[in-house]
């Protein structure tokens, strides 16, 4: 059943017409007969162009925390952009919100970009600059954006083309990437404690950084195994490399200071983008004095046109003002507590071995097993065919989460209690649908 009506089909035909596939983004391609056109969104719901209403849990991939056209942010966006946006100089603007973050995340200073991919990009550069070396270290199953240096073993790669867990296989995921590239980045298994400390002591010497997702955001919510965190934070102490959380998915969204605070650790180098701006396009690179004055102009280059524009700096500045002072992630992690308890109780009694993980503001659903998976090799041994029929199910009837089992159900501020009820009766629904299919 195609999820398009009339005239959303009509609309996203004349897309095709001047956009490759009719999208400006990959990942929002389903296919000819299932990329929805949305016109709008209020709150916790968007409607697509026929006028059909959804719970939305995708939330753009996890920037709207408070709910789309959220007034407050709105308001300061207009009020702000009378003045202009764009003038080659520092506003006040950006240095509330670098307040803001450096207060909010124990972090010593800040610059604003763009995007996700902006903010890992430079910090990885900043990195290397710091340290005058090169390699990196990523983890299986972990995404940092589009630069090429980070498209290898992402969520998007196959359990074959990862190699053995023991060597594993940097797998670049997309054409047009140089083959030079691959010498540069290190891909290991997350939470394996003892392949870690063995390379890092072999090939210290030419790593500038890890880079971590503090929880896999783009692998179902993985969690982190007690002491993993600490490990990393320990062996970069030891050898002088710089440990880069990359937090633009569970930056304010799993806590006020983002995965540094609810998991009592700090990093050398963190980096925000998504619930920055509640949708907004802004996003940081924060960290430690002695790191971020590597940033000297002359010697080492970070620049953009658009960084700390006024609009995402506005946003921004009342987003995190409300995710502040207000009960935003205790409101949150109510409601995504009881999705993650009902979840489980419906999928316990439809007799589906599972694991819902992650946390309540940000979890994923592992089918499959009832095993808590702790890697990206741990979730492709799971059940996503079935996953994806349940999700397109309840798709179909106006709940919307991705229906690729890797993306977590986000949580916004304006998503009710009724919205839970709601969402759990069509789960149930729609898990007894998938099973007679």
């Amino acid at each position: 059943m195609a999820m398009q009506g009339s005239k959303g089909k009509e609309i996203f035909q004349q897309a095709k017409k001047v956009m490759p596939y009719g999208v400006n983004s990959n990942f929002r391609y389903w296919g000819d007969d299932y990329t929805l056109v949305v016109e709008r969104g209020e709150g916790a719901y968007i409607w697509d162009a026929d006028g059909k209403r959804y719970i939305d849990y995708r939330l753009g991939f996890g920037p709207v925390m408070l709910g789309h056209a959220y007034p407050a942010v709105v308001e300061r966006v207009q009020e702000a952009l009378k003045g202009g946006n764009i003038f080659a100089w520092t506003t006040p603007w950006e240095i509330k919100v670098a307040e803001r973050i450096t207060r909010m995340c124990n972090v010593d200073k800040v610059r604003l970009t763009n995007s996700g991919t902006e903010a890992t990009m430079h910090a990885l550069r900043i990195a290397r600059a710091h340290t005058g070396r090169e390699k990196f270290v990523k983890f299986e199953g972990q995404y940092h954006g589009q630069a090429d240096y980070f498209m290898y073993s992402t969520s998007s790669s196959t359990a074959r083309s990862l190699g053995s867990r023991r060597n594993p296989i940097d797998s670049v995921t997309t054409s047009g990437i140089p083959k030079a590239i691959n010498q540069y980045v290190i891909n290991l298994p997350f939470n394996d404690f003892e392949l870690l400390e063995s390379t890092i002591e072999a090939k210290w010497h030419d790593i500038a950084a890890i880079f971590i997702e503090p929880i896999l955001g783009n692998c179902a919510s993985v969690m982190p195994k007690p002491g993993f965190h600490q490990k990393i934070r320990e062996l970069c102490d030891k050898y002088g490399i710089a440990m880069v959380f990359d937090e633009v998915k569970t930056g304010f969204r799993v806590a006020r200071g983002g995965a540094q605070e609810l998991f009592n650790i700090q990093a050398d180098l963190v980096t925000y983008a998504k619930a920055l701006g509640n949708g907004f396009p802004i996003a940081a690179i924060a960290g430690k004095e002695e790191f971020m004055m590597t940033v000297e102009p002359g010697a080492m280059a970070h620049g953009g046109t658009y960084s700390g524009n006024v609009v995402g700096a506005a946003a921004a500045d009342a987003a995190l003002e409300i995710i502040e002072n207000e009960p935003v992630l205790e409101t949150i992690n109510k409601h995504g507590q009881a999705l993650m308890d009902g979840i489980d109780e419906i999928l316990a009694e439809a007799d589906i071995p599972h694991f819902v993980t992650g946390v309540p503001s940000m979890f994923g659903i592992f089918l499959g097993s009832d095993d808590e998976p702790t890697d990206f090799r741990d979730y492709l041994a799971g059940d996503g065919d079935l996953y994806e029929d349940i999700a397109m199910e309840l798709i179909h009837n106006g709940v919307q989460p991705d229906g690729d089992g890797r993306e977590p159900w986000f949580l916004c501020y304006a998503l009710s209690d009724a919205d839970v009820d709601e969402t759990l009766n069509i789960f149930n629904d729609s898990v007894k649908a998938a099973k007679e299919a």
